[in-house]
């Protein structure tokens, strides 16, 4: 996934309101950007990082900049972390339509933001003939709080428990359920549940992987220029669960 125009640099000086980020561009000019971003973004929120915006051509956008991108440094060199929430699941999309994830490919159609369940809409729906249908969820990763090692939640997530529990619901009528947890930093080499910061998401992970809901990791380096395809991660379960 390419980013539609060039980003511009700036230095980040504060997030507030969960959704609104000012950032100092390199002409000096203050903007306010929207962030696109409703978790806690522990570690990628510190006044004075360098960050990237894009800027929509719409006139009538009342906030024409989106903060898409921040570089942070574990201690291993600097690396740039995708924070746009809405990015993973074109990516995710395009990467299935590209034969790039062996375990969503062999379905005829997808189709995206299709109602299921109650009251809830899948990111992807996988559908063939020839096979009961694939509902695929799709959660941002972008918290790293030991180098190579992503992790989910980075807060309090009752909205991705229920999105578990719809799975398994999917999984009792017939059909197949996956979880993808989509890394957007290209240093994560492994994945596993911050079950430390969610202890409810996390057992409700533990149930969901019992019911029959699998889940896989990717992750995808992140450029100025986009989104790089994505690459398959090691995915630890919490403690409880057995690996695959």
């Amino acid at each position: 996934m390419r980013f539609s125009s060039g980003l511009a640099e700036g230095r980040l000086l504060k997030r507030y309101k969960r959704f609104l980020a000012d950032v100092e561009l390199l002409s000096g000019e203050t903007v306010t950007a929207h962030c696109a971003n409703p978790g806690s973004m522990l570690g990628l929120n510190a006044p004075g990082s360098r960050v990237w915006l894009s800027r929509s051509a719409n006139p009538k956008r009342k906030l024409p900049y989106s903060w898409e991108l921040i570089e942070v440094d574990l201690g291993v060199g600097p690396t740039l972390v995708g924070i746009n929430t809405g990015s993973p699941n074109a990516a995710v999309a395009a990467a299935i339509e590209a034969g790039l994830i062996p375990a969503l490919t062999g379905y005829a159609t997808l189709r995206r933001e299709v109602r299921y369940a109650e009251n809830s809409r899948i990111d992807i729906l996988l559908e063939d003939p020839k096979r009961p249908p694939c509902y695929v969820e799709i959660k941002n990763v972008h918290l790293m709080r030991q180098a190579g090692l992503a992790e989910f939640p980075d807060s309090v997530t009752a909205r991705g428990t229920k999105h578990l529990k719809a799975l398994c619901s999917m999984v009792a009528a017939g059909a197949r359920a996956v979880m993808v947890y989509f890394v957007q930093r290209g240093d994560a080499d492994r994945f596993t549940l911050a079950h430390d910061i969610d202890p409810t998401y996390a057992r409700a992970f533990t149930e969901a992987s019992a019911a029959g809901v699998e889940a896989l990791a990717v992750s995808s380096e992140v450029t100025l220029e986009g989104l790089a395809l994505p690459r398959a991660i090691p995915l630890r379960p919490p403690p409880g669960v057995d690996e695959a």
